[in-house]
């Protein structure tokens, strides 16, 4: 059966910046009149909280020490594969939220760090908006990345990523430095082997680059601002992208390579309007069409 309904996958690891990036959709949705059915990565992964845990804690002894949210084992990408099939032929789909604090869990009586039930997607929505960890993932037994029209990617470099995950944790989760050192080490492993693979998939990627020092990025005390880094948009495919307009657009921009622009950093949510509004109601017109046929 051919893909009906179309499917946006937003993919970056933790403390990337994804969901900076749904806002910027979500504006998008609402000026063109688009009904989005949103899903977050996190109600994908296997274990709620304190199963994660017990988890963990039955690898260490075990002697894994990489095991992590970043895997295969603890995620249920087959259940996210099955969402991205369904809803592409059909526009439904089961999901679930995960209740990341008390205030999300209030309205539905339960404990931060568990799962809503499943549930079917509400009918008639325009496409399925994705945003998590494993939007592009390809494995032995997965093809998550096949099933996703608009593949996106938003991708810090690796120290800007590092400081961006130890002040959210420090600060916003209460965790030590150490803590949120030991979570980025066990993290490693999978993380080169699932989460960078996706960037090679993607259809864009945003990839934020610092313009101050972060060479030691566990002693940094400061996130460096949008104004203090760079924006590298690079396109898989460049066929059909309007560049001298996005220069023009983008002040003090340049192109570094055929496929890829260079602008500030304080440009990317502009950059992201200018680049997706066009994709977005290209999937629309291509929904009405299939519809109609």
């Amino acid at each position: 059966m051919s893909r009906k309904h179309p499917i946006i996958s937003i993919t970056g690891s933790s403390g990337a910046g994804t969901t900076s990036v749904m806002r910027t959709f979500q504006q998008i949705f609402r000026r063109e009149g688009v009904d989005a059915a949103y899903v977050e990565g996190d109600s994908f992964h296997r274990y709620d909280r304190a199963e994660m845990k017990a988890a963990m804690a039955d690898a260490h002894a075990r002697g894994d020490h990489t095991f992590s949210h970043f895997g295969p084992e603890a995620n249920l990408f087959d259940q996210l594969e099955e969402l991205f099939r369904t809803y592409g032929e059909t526009g439904t789909g089961k999901i679930r939220r995960y209740l990341h604090d008390e205030g999300e869990a209030a309205p539905y009586g339960q404990q931060a760090g568990t799962f809503t039930p499943w549930e079917s997607l509400p009918d008639d929505t325009d496409l399925l908006f994705y945003e998590g960890l494993h939007g592009a993932v390809v494995t032995d037994t997965v093809d998550i990345a096949r099933h996703a029209d608009l593949r996106v990617g938003v991708v810090p470099v690796i120290n800007l990523e590092w400081v961006q995950k130890l002040h959210r944790d420090k600060v916003t989760r209460g965790y030590t430095a150490e803590a949120v050192t030991e979570t980025i080490l066990r993290r490693m492993p999978d993380y080169v082997n699932y989460v960078c693979p996706q960037f090679s998939r993607t259809d864009v990627n945003f990839q934020r680059v610092p313009t101050v020092d972060t060479s030691n990025p566990f002693i940094a005390r400061t996130i460096p601002t949008a104004d203090e880094s760079m924006l590298i948009i690079r396109f898989r495919d460049p066929h059909g992208i309007d560049f001298p307009y996005l220069l023009a657009m983008l002040h003090n921009s340049f192109m570094s390579r055929p496929n890829t622009i260079v602008c500030p950093g304080g440009k990317m949510d502009l950059a992201m309007q200018l680049i997706f509004t066009p994709m977005i109601l290209r999937l629309m017109e291509r929904r009405r069409a299939e519809l109609v046929a």
